[in-house]
């Protein structure tokens, strides 16, 4: 945590304004704090450049008819289940936990019984899942953006390798295909 060094009460408000207003401009935070825009500029560039800050374009889930699920998961190997997933357009974030499971995934979908699908087909017939528990996100109390890789140009096959066609919750219609692929049936991702 070498970047939080130099982090001073000015960082700290910069962050602050800048998370309330993303778009605010480095003048008006240099006359909201008193300081010139040019020490603004410095320290701005130095929070991006640590990583401090950064900015991120996505989706907000609470303007959309989009699912969330998290899946709780105890594995032996809980980055190869990472490794498989961060391939998934549905696949949100995963965490490496401590407590009664080692890894929290989160899925988005149009159709939850797409994220109970993939849930049953990738994870818990999975050997090197011993325990999973999934929960429906009923509401998010703060605008929730995520990350979508959203495809323009459809596959032929799923980025995991899959086919569609072959999968049995894609043909008895409770999944909508992968967002990637030419079958997906849904209209957003």
């Amino acid at each position: 945590m070498r970047s939080l060094e130099k982090f001073d009460e000015n960082d700290r408000k910069i962050v602050s304004l800048l998370m309330e207003k993303p778009d605010m401009t480095q003048t008006a935070i240099a006359s909201h704090l008193k300081l010139s825009q040019p020490a603004v500029y410095a320290r701005i560039r130095r929070l991006r450049k640590s990583g401090i800050i950064s900015r991120i374009v996505g989706v907000n889930l609470n303007e959309t008819n989009l699912h969330m699920v998290k899946v709780e998961i105890t594995a032996k190997e809980p980055w190869k289940i990472v490794e498989f997933f961060n391939r998934c357009p549905m696949f949100l974030n995963g965490f490496i936990i401590s407590g009664k499971h080692n890894l929290c995934l989160f899925f988005a979908s149009e159709k939850l019984q797409a994220i109970e699908c993939c849930v049953n087909h990738n994870l818990r017939k999975n050997p090197n899942v011993l325990d999973s528990e999934t929960n429906v996100v009923v509401t998010p109390v703060k605008n929730f953006v995520a990350p979508l890789t959203i495809y323009t140009e459809k596959l032929e096959k799923t980025p995991c390798g899959k086919k569609c066609t072959e999968q049995p919750c894609y043909s008895d219609g409770k999944c909508l295909g992968c967002p990637a692929t030419v079958f997906y049936k849904g209209k957003f991702l």
